[in-house]
């Protein structure tokens, strides 16, 4: 049995899509930008979709850098995608948003606040955290707390092997889960924890799992230091070239990128970034804040269109 569903192009229906949002009366159906002719794309078999050559590159092409999510979307029913009796698609991926944040607590009690905070917001909204695995400083504060309210599948940590030691407090266990000489962390506490070899591979793999979030998934800087810094920068990079059209907010305690955001204004007057590009980050005050301007964010006018394959 098929399910005649009717959709168009919205950017004003759902405060919750970061980006226009393909509807169905007024449920968000997909994340994904809009055609250039934002307005009704007409009423579709969606049994049928996988075989509408028209319907099927245009999504193709909007969804580029979310291959899961189009291929989802795309395909016939027979081929994953699931619906109610209303016609509602219901196997959207989970709210993911990657923070990033010191493996020191610094110096002002309201940086741990605004872990705890943030934590709290992200139960709240049911929202999966992906971070760098540490479990001391901020980046433990954060883990620990949405641990407790919401357990442990709502955290995955990812860390290179060689930052085990420097990133992991005394209640980290050893021999590691894949027979390493380091510890990992107690997953009751921590949640899951993945070890890698790189770097690289630890930015990679949270970045995917942004990507392949559900609406309102991105990236959010709590305070840190060089290493939150390039975390931070290259996925605002990343958006500039296309990449990805997540949205990046810097929580910004007691001031403390008020540099980074001055910086940012001295480059565009200073003629090398865009003003068009100058909201790929986005400031907030609030943990309730900064989830909230993920949910609107739509991605800058001045981003570059190159085709990537893929990270």
């Amino acid at each position: 049995m098929s399910h005649l569903l009717d959709f168009y192009w919205s950017d004003t229906l759902c405060r919750r899509c970061p980006r226009a949002v393909l509807h169905q009366g007024n449920i968000p159906i997909a994340d994904m930008a809009p055609p250039s002719d934002m307005g009704p794309v007409g009423t579709l078999d969606i049994l049928a979709a996988g075989n509408n050559t028209s319907f099927h590159s245009q999504l193709q092409a909007d969804l580029a850098f979310d291959e899961k999510l189009a291929a989802d979307i795309v395909a016939p029913q027979t081929n994953g995608i699931a619906l109610e009796p209303n016609g509602i698609i219901t196997d959207a991926p989970p709210r993911t948003i990657c923070v990033f944040c010191g493996a020191s607590s610094g110096t002002s009690p309201a940086f741990l606040e605004a872990a705890r905070d943030l934590a709290k917001v992200f139960h709240k909204h049911n929202i999966q955290l992906v971070y760098g695995g540490g479990t001391v400083g901020l980046m433990g504060e954060l883990a620990r707390t949405l641990v407790s309210l919401s357990g442990p599948n709502s955290v995955h940590g990812i860390i290179p092997e060689p930052l085990v030691v420097f990133e992991q407090g005394p209640d980290s266990k050893a021999p590691s889960s894949n027979g390493g000489k380091h510890g990992v962390p107690d997953e009751a506490t921590y949640g899951k924890t993945t070890v890698v070899d790189h770097m690289h591979t630890r930015k990679q793999m949270m970045a995917q799992a942004v990507m392949k979030g559900g609406p309102g998934s991105g990236f959010i800087a709590l305070p840190g230091g060089y290493g939150t810094l390039e975390e931070l920068m290259e996925v605002v990079t990343w958006n500039q070239l296309g990449i990805h059209g997540r949205g990046t907010i810097v929580l910004n305690i007691e001031g403390y990128w008020d540099g980074l955001l001055s910086w940012v204004d001295n480059s565009i007057s200073s003629g090398f970034v865009r003003e068009t590009n100058r909201d790929i980050i986005v400031p907030a005050k609030t943990a309730e804040e900064a989830v909230e301007f993920l949910s609107d964010y739509k991605p800058t006018d001045g981003r570059f269109k190159l085709a990537w394959k893929s990270l």
